[in-house]
């Protein structure tokens, strides 16, 4: 069984967000909460989200959205290990705001799982060029979306299938079943 593990970004994700309604909907989902989601740390984040992960039996995937993603690139390899792939969408750019610059620098080596980037051509927290060079640092799948804003609610994001149909790319029992229904 694959067990799918939901990674908010700065501030969480509020309701409508497509990871609250996948949280909500798939039968399993796991979220990670962050004690501080205004003034994020990376060990306080990689710590949550590698406790959750190491706390799983089996495989995950991760989808992350924004600064879940720079959690999730950050993981140390015993909590990496058990990643199956993950879904890394709208990654943030904590070089360009303050107030996320604990998670600099970001990490610029191949991930040891298969990764998909998606990423918006007008992401006001993160250039699409950046998130190119991420995703071909990290060795992911790059998926660019065209005027998709920060790919959340004020974009006009809500269930987004295709970001379930991504995530289902993964592939694992767990995730096989709620995605075919939810889409």
């Amino acid at each position: 069984m694959t067990t799918l593990i939901i990674v908010p970004g700065w501030r969480d994700s509020g309701p409508g967000h497509w990871q609250s309604l996948w949280a909500d909907s798939l039968p399993g989902a796991r979220r990670v909460v962050q004690d501080d989601w205004i003034t994020p740390t990376r060990q306080a984040w990689v710590g949550s989200l590698a406790r959750q992960i190491l706390a799983v039996d089996g495989p995950v995937v991760v989808a992350a959205h924004s600064l879940g993603c720079m959690a999730t690139v950050h993981l140390p390899p015993e909590a990496a290990a058990r990643i199956q792939g993950a879904l890394l969408v709208a990654p943030a750019d904590p070089e360009r705001r303050g107030v996320l610059a604990d998670f600099a620098p970001v990490p610029y080596q191949a991930l040891p799982y298969r990764s998909v980037l998606v990423a918006s051509s007008n992401d006001p927290y993160c250039p699409v060029r950046t998130a190119g060079a991420y995703a071909r640092a990290w060795g992911s799948e790059f998926v660019r979306l065209q005027n998709a804003g920060h790919i959340n609610v004020e974009a006009g994001f809500g269930p987004w299938p295709l970001g379930l149909a991504l995530l289902q790319s993964f592939g694992g029992a767990a995730l096989a079943l709620p995605l075919a229904q939810a889409a």
